[in-house]
């Protein structure tokens, strides 16, 4: 038995097992909310009166926009995947922002085979301002059709359906209300957030990248089921063109090398126009980095924004990496004072990891991800000291057009 007589008269110790208490909470309603939620969300296949799929002269004309900057090698590969979508009516918009490698002479041999790509090329450096915005407008410019579909290169669908399956999300019914959504016309959807995850390989920076994917697109995805959509992936997004011009484009945040798809999203993004599609059909997949110096300047890039957002926001952001950090930090205080028998500061821990590891299996089901949900705990950990050296070490917004 365990003698708790002097820890119901220690207050630090009974301070630090409340803490331990409220952020165990609070994890385990976050990861219910946002990892299993997300995980179990079924976005359906949109059904005509007669059960059929829409005819294909209902479906709306749609605008693939791609940058591209020295991506000859991904774009003939990957391409070929986009112009080839079982799509009725669309166009692919390459904008090639002064590439030296192959990538006009890839797009050229395209063009002969598939009429509807439009290639826009730069061959003289008119971007006066930093990061891929600049070249991004210019393609939605040239884009002839309102409904947008962003993504990068290196991103590959699933199966020739994805353009369908994004395009349900301008559709209403239970998915929409799902995600906050009270419009009764299609007209009010504007912004289709998608998910974009890593392939899978075996080795340990390709499993970081995973579970980075899967974390990162559940928060947002997540944030946009219970309502409150803040911001997005540019390697699957879509938006109206006719919205994004009547929002300003990128013109508020253009000094921001980063953001296309973050800033935009936060700005612009509420919970009657913005909706979520995850289906099978509507996935994404990306390479992984080769290195650790690339994938971490990509997360990096990642975060250089937030210092645009709200105060607010940027604290909901915060808590489930405020609260894991409080959360190990006095579990460790308590089992290095000695009061509360360490087996009860386990078993708090335990119960954390088996809930966190049932919610995130939702998550690796639903999007492919492998067992990668069995290492959560163990990542969450590698994450948490990895977002702090972020917030330590912030990425000054200096660069120019990059990949």
């Amino acid at each position: 038995m365990f003698d708790f007589s002097q820890y119901l008269t220690d207050s630090y110790a009974l301070i630090l097992s409340g803490i331990i208490f409220v952020a165990l909470v609070y994890l385990c309603l976050y990861y219910g909310l946002y990892h299993f939620r997300t995980g179990r969300y079924g976005l359906k296949r949109k059904k005509g009166d007669n059960g059929e799929e829409p005819a294909p002269e209902k479906l709306p004309a749609v605008s693939v926009v791609l940058t591209a900057r020295n991506d000859s090698t991904w774009l003939r590969e990957n391409l070929v995947y986009l112009l080839e979508q079982d799509y009725p009516n669309f166009e692919v918009v390459v904008v090639d922002y002064l590439s030296q490698d192959d990538t006009p002479y890839v797009l050229k041999l395209l063009k002969d085979y598939y009429p509807h790509l439009k290639i826009v090329p730069f061959k003289e450096d008119v971007n006066l301002f930093q990061g891929k915005k600049y070249p991004l407008s210019i393609g939605i410019k040239s884009a002839k059709n309102d409904i947008l579909m962003l993504a990068d290169p290196d991103c590959t669908p699933k199966n020739l359906h994805w353009l369908r399956g994004m395009v349900r999300g301008y559709s209403f019914g239970d998915d929409a209300k799902q995600t906050g959504n009270k419009a009764n016309s299609n007209q009010a959807i504007k912004i289709v957030l998608g998910y974009c995850g890593v392939k899978r390989t075996k080795t340990l920076l390709g499993v970081l990248q995973q579970y980075d994917a899967l974390y990162y697109g559940a928060s947002y995805l997540g944030s946009a089921l219970l309502g409150h959509p803040y911001t997005g992936s540019g390697r699957n997004l879509s938006y109206r063109r006719s919205f994004f011009f009547k929002r300003g484009a990128f013109i508020s945040h253009y000094d921001v090398a980063d953001g296309s798809d973050d800033l935009f999203v936060y700005q612009n993004a509420d919970s009657k126009n913005t909706t979520i599609c995850i289906d099978s059909d509507a996935c994404l997949t990306a390479e992984p980095k080769k290195t650790f110096a690339l994938w971490h300047d990509e997360r990096r890039h990642r975060v250089a924004t937030r210092n645009r957002h709200s105060l607010g926001s940027r604290l909901h952001e915060s808590l489930p990496y405020l609260a894991n950090v409080v959360f190990y930090a006095a579990c460790v205080l308590l089992v290095l004072r000695g009061t509360l028998p360490w087996p009860v500061v386990a078993a708090a821990a335990v119960i954390k990891w088996a809930w966190q590891i049932v919610c995130f299996s939702r998550l690796t089901k639903r999007f492919d991800g492998g067992f990668v949900h069995l290492a959560a705990p163990l990542l969450e950990i590698y994450f948490i000291i990895a977002n702090t050296i972020l917030i330590l070490l912030p990425l000054h917004n200096n660069r120019k057009f990059k990949k």
